[in-house]
């Protein structure tokens, strides 16, 4: 199909002594040209190198296969690095699930508005938690919540990580992961919420946070809320995690949602977590929190005055301080475009970056920040097979030289 690669040929990626195998890109429509001319011959290794450097990430791969000079090339640890200084200016990918129990998909690079097929690891599914940061994936099970993967969705490396603390049943639970982008070591978050037994206005709320440096889970935080409670949405932003709240009952319908911040650094003391507490800008069907350049953007479906759960449309606003800031509302053509449109939705990005998709469709749109620009995808390789099938994805940076 036009726009579609597929990972074929293998090679190993890394350094001699630790090497990481996986497959590369290929276009499906390349014609073979046989008036090829050497480079070997005329080209220094470090003019070479530098020419390589500024290829898109799907070429870096099929570079590698060229021959064993272009591989030990792409391979090398000066490589990663003039490859990480020019890959700044490409924009996030985004990666949606073809059905729920398959790790198979298709990611979609909006510089050149091509998608590529991916596999994740053989036992990801769509129904798994994902967050992402600086070209790592974390993803989470959603059976017993314990099990926990930092991975690399390019370069196939992937680490396991220890079982989390807390309770191991939560009745709903938020996870997130932020990557320094000098040092490449990351914290992984995980906001737990379970109900108090036989009192549902009064929920147990639990963060825990995961350091690569030290390999050890601490959990600075357990607190009892009343008339409120986490969700599946969180964040970090600047060293703060933030997470959405939803109200359990007994409040105004339009005060459905609310966002907590909490201070990874100074980390509040029990008890104050409710001072921390910023409404919703408006009545939501639902919201979704990340990260662009370390600023707080929601993409929340906006309830109607009347139905608070029915969706009318979509808006995205920037936290400043305590206050929400209005950015943009889809205009009502990319509404509808999206043909029948439920009250939650799939919604993530970086940078400037943010993906809007709908459940029950294919469909991608973007939205530019700094551009303040909607247009969709190029249209995604795959077809509603059935009438119940269900879409999902997230977006992540592509990425060469990080690995958990």
């Amino acid at each position: 199909m036009d726009g579609r690669d597929t990972w074929v040929s293998h090679y190993h990626y890394g350094s001699v002594l630790n090497p990481v195998k996986f497959d590369s890109f290929s276009e499906v429509d390349d014609e073979v040209n046989k008036d090829i001319v050497s480079v070997d011959s005329i080209l220094p290794d470090d003019l070479l190198e530098r020419i390589l450097a500024y290829l898109p990430v799907a070429s870096i791969f099929r570079a590698g296969c060229v021959c064993k000079r272009w591989n030990d090339i792409v391979t090398s640890k000066r490589f990663l690095w003039n490859f990480s200084v020019h890959v700044l200016s490409h924009k996030p990918w985004y990666f949606m699930f073809i059905s729920t129990d398959e790790s198979f998909g298709y990611s979609y690079d909006p510089g050149l508005k091509k998608w590529y097929g991916i596999d994740l690891p053989y036992f990801v599914t769509s129904n798994w938690f994902v967050a992402s940061s600086f070209g790592l994936v974390c993803f989470m099970n959603n059976d017993s919540r314990s099990e926990l993967h930092v991975y690399n969705p390019i370069t196939k490396c992937s680490k396991r990580l220890m079982e989390p603390p807390g309770i191991k049943f939560s009745d709903y639970t938020a996870l997130t992961i932020s990557v320094d982008r000098i040092s490449h070591n990351y914290n992984v978050s995980i906001v737990k919420s379970k109900q108090v037994p036989d009192n549902f206005y009064q929920w147990d709320l639990s963060i825990h946070i995961y350091s690569s440096e030290t390999m050890m889970w601490v959990s600075p935080l357990t607190e009892v809320l009343n008339g409120w409670r986490a969700g599946d949405e969180c964040v970090i932003c600047d060293g703060v995690l933030y997470f959405l709240l939803y109200s359990t009952g007994g409040g105004m319908p339009d005060k459905r949602h609310g966002l907590i911040k909490y201070n990874l650094s100074s980390r509040s003391p029990r008890g104050l977590l409710m001072r921390n507490f910023i409404p919703a800008p408006c009545p939501l069907t639902c919201g979704r929190l990340m990260n662009l350049k370390e600023k707080l953007v929601m993409v929340g479906g906006i309830g109607k005055q009347d139905r608070s759960d029915i969706i009318k449309g979509i808006g995205i606003w920037v936290l400043n301080g305590n206050e929400w800031q209005d950015v943009a509302r889809m205009p009502h053509k990319y509404f509808q475009g999206f043909g029948e449109f439920d009250d939650v939705f799939a919604s993530s990005g970086t940078d400037d970056l943010i993906y809007i998709q709908s459940f029950g469709a294919p469909a991608l749109l973007l939205f530019d920040m700094n551009l303040r620009q909607w247009k969709w995808s190029q249209k995604c390789p795959v077809t509603k097979r059935f009438p119940l099938q269900l879409f999902n994805g997230f977006c992540f940076e592509p990425r060469l030289e990080v690995s958990p």
